[in-house]
């Protein structure tokens, strides 16, 4: 079926759809990661936005239950070069176009990816449209500018769960290809801003049972599970959108700041933490979106490079340096990856070490909360 994209700086293109019909409003982002695509979908960071996708076929594995990062997809569409039905994998239960179909997503093929993913890089990430209903430019070009952007939009309230539930699961067992039930030693509340399932894994393998809450949940609730025992500590989620217009939330964590309670962020958490001590967030130009982004971790004597998955359009401001200290820093641009606040047990770190999909040499992270909770 043919599809219609009009970008915000004025660019309209024609090109086929697999998944999906509809119209749909949202931002245009790239992803450079080489595998993965099952996870990098269901992500529900990526919710309100078009992904690209640099890798030109996308869909060869399929779709299967296992690698769901999620309950669903919340992306606007999936844009790629070459879209594959016909998929090949032992793993593989349905078709991507299937999936898609079935989640209401667009699904976009037949086109040039490679131009979308430099225009994006020189001009930035920016708002599109895309219809397998209405062709006319000049009518695309109306709905765009009269729809609200996505850093109005507050997405939270779409991807976090309705209800709070147990997660013990830990991680992928690649001899017996399942995930497997993990014995834990201490309990963690996790705020769920959108959380990726691969982190709750993560958190469990490291030896601590998460119990999940909605992100509306009180922060006079949560203090009350630290202070019965309940709970040893709080993992703050990744999630979608800006983290500043969240004005709720950075109410919450001061007040969770004050009781002193363990806390461990990763990046809509990390940024969160930021704007909660005071340090507004900035939006980079076309953000970071892949699985390869080298990371100098800053902690001991000899700092090393861990390549890193990422999936973030906002960053901590360098003036945080005034109430922690960076341990990470990101070697593309510089821009900071993790800090450790001072006199708090509380850190952050932007990137995402449960690499999912990605590399693993972060993973070291989950061990390092697990020793600061109680």
């Amino acid at each position: 079926m043919k599809v219609s994209i009009l970008l915000e700086n004025g660019m309209f293109f024609e090109a086929k759809g697999f998944g999906a019909r509809g119209t749909e409003v949202g931002e245009i982002v790239f992803n450079t990661s080489m595998t993965g695509y099952q996870e990098i979908i269901t992500d529900p960071s990526y919710a309100g936005q078009f992904v690209v996708f640099t890798m030109p076929e996308i869909g060869n594995v399929g779709v299967n239950e296992d690698d769901m990062e999620s309950r669903g997809a919340f992306l606007k569409g999936v844009i790629v070069r070459e879209y594959v039905d016909n998929f090949s994998n032992f793993r593989g239960k349905k078709s991507l176009g299937e999936f898609l179909k079935e989640q209401n997503i667009l699904g976009i093929c037949d086109i040039d990816t490679r131009f979308l993913t430099k225009t994006i890089r020189k001009e930035g990430a920016m708002m599109m449209i895309a219809s397998t209903e209405i062709h006319d430019k000049n009518e695309l070009e109306k709905i765009l500018k009269n729809s609200p952007r996505i850093e109005e939009i507050d997405y939270i309230k779409e991807v976090t769960t309705k209800e709070p539930y147990i997660h013990n699961q830990g991680a992928w067992d690649s001899k017996e290809f399942k995930y497997k039930p993990k014995k834990t030693d201490k309990k963690i509340a996790v705020l769920d801003f959108g959380v990726k399932r691969n982190i709750l894994n993560e958190l469990t393998e490291a030896g601590m049972e998460c119990v999940v809450l909605p992100a509306s949940t009180l922060a006079s609730e949560i203090i009350k599970m630290y202070e019965n025992g309940k709970i040893g500590g709080v993992f703050l989620s990744n999630g979608p959108g800006d983290p500043l217009i969240l004005k709720e939330i950075h109410e919450k964590i001061k007040e969770l700041l004050k009781a002193k309670i363990p806390m461990f962020g990763i990046c809509l958490g990390h940024q969160l933490l930021s704007i909660s001590h005071g340090y507004p967030t900035f939006k980079l130009k076309f953000g970071h979106h892949g699985g390869n982004h080298p990371v100098k971790n800053l902690i001991g004597r000899h700092p090393v490079v861990e390549i890193t998955a990422q999936n973030h359009n906002y960053n901590v401001p360098e003036e945080i340096k005034e109430v922690a200290e960076v341990t990470h820093m990101n070697l593309f641009d510089g821009t900071i990856e993790g800090v450790k606040y001072k006199n708090e047990p509380v850190f952050s770190v932007q990137h995402h070490p449960e690499a999912s999909p990605g590399p693993h040499d972060s993973k070291y992270i989950f061990k390092e909360f697990y020793k600061i909770v109680k």
